[in-house]
């Protein structure tokens, strides 16, 4: 026992504890947002959503979890099966990763590196690759052109993203998630930066794929779009890692310009999720509330709006500052 101790009082000791926490709050998390958008959507429809399995449903998602893992996979049989088998696999990694830089509180932090807003914006862009894997190697005109779809949405709407993202890094002048977190001691970066956080918002709503920008997977098109081929745990992984991403973003918005763990009374952990789980509850408003847009007013809102409007947010800031 004491050379157990003594084994995860190093390095690479804490990092195996993290990584294992991480493994059940991502899973935990999945099942809770799932039930969390099913309460939201009824509510906002005048239902009562799940009710049965559990207080309120509340159960609900373990049980579809488990017919999940029971369910069939199915593999069609022209697809580019090596492929079509690590797309899932390749979508989920990166997702997982992210939470090792994460600062839920002052004391919770995996890997607190001075590169760790670099490390998301790039561990976030692999992503793209597997929903392109998995589009492709299906065989299926629905999934490529679902593919397609989320491979320009995302080049699109990821410039206006790290534009905004580089005011607040500007702002504090390093790239360290505790140092941004640090800054905001007198006061969030949301009071000095709205249009930096509405803009933030605005593309990580589409970076997920998200109403409404959720034409990659539009159903009234493309049936499921890149995933329409995939079945069990395969789809399940492709569920996991959206609902996932909707977690790191939010944590990350809440780090950038809410504050992180900074709060009054209650402790900072608290405080952290407190604040990420009101702007996944605001992405989920977004959902029930705005029709689809269509594909050429998306890119056009990115191309015309968006970046123009970040890259004057960025000009100013940086006037500011020099000043």
């Amino acid at each position: 026992m004491e050379l157990l101790a003594q084994y995860l009082g190093t390095e690479v000791g804490r990092l195996i504890v993290g990584l294992i926490g991480v493994m059940a709050l991502v899973a935990v998390n999945a099942l809770f947002l799932i039930w969390m958008e099913r309460k939201v959507s009824a509510h906002m429809q005048l239902r009562l959503g799940p009710m049965e399995v559990g207080w309120h449903g509340f159960i609900q998602t373990v049980c579809d979890a488990l017919k999940l893992m029971g369910k069939e996979l199915i593999t069609p049989e022209e697809v580019d099966r090596p492929v079509y088998l690590l797309a899932p696999i390749v979508v989920f990694l990166p997702v997982f990763l992210v939470f090792l830089v994460v600062p839920f509180s002052s004391s919770i932090i995996i890997k607190d590196m001075n590169v760790g807003l670099l490390l998301i914006l790039a561990f976030s862009t692999i992503a793209v690759l597997a929903i392109l894997m998995a589009g492709w190697s299906s065989n299926n005109k629905y999934s490529v052109l679902g593919a397609i779809r989320s491979v320009a949405q995302n080049v699109a709407y990821e410039i206006p993203l790290l534009i905004t993202v580089m005011s607040i890094v500007l702002t504090v002048g390093s790239f360290r998630l505790t140092d941004i977190v640090a800054a905001q001691t007198s006061y969030w970066f949301v009071l000095t930066q709205p249009l930096a956080f509405i803009l933030y918002i605005v593309c990580a709503t589409a970076e997920t794929n998200r109403s409404p920008f959720d034409l990659p997977e539009a159903e009234s098109e493309l049936v499921a779009g890149f995933h329409t081929e995939y079945s069990g745990m395969r789809f399940a992984m492709f569920f996991l890692a959206e609902y996932t991403n909707m977690f790191i973003v939010s944590a990350v918005a809440s780090v950038l310009f809410l504050g992180g763990w900074h709060g009054p009374l209650l402790p900072g952990l608290i405080w952290f999720l407190l604040k990420v789980y009101a702007i996944i509850f605001l992405m989920m408003w977004f959902r029930w509330t705005f029709p689809r847009v269509r594909f050429d007013q998306l890119i056009s809102f990115a191309w015309k709006i968006l970046i123009p409007l970040s890259f004057a947010n960025l000009l100013i800031t940086a006037l500011v500052l020099k000043l």
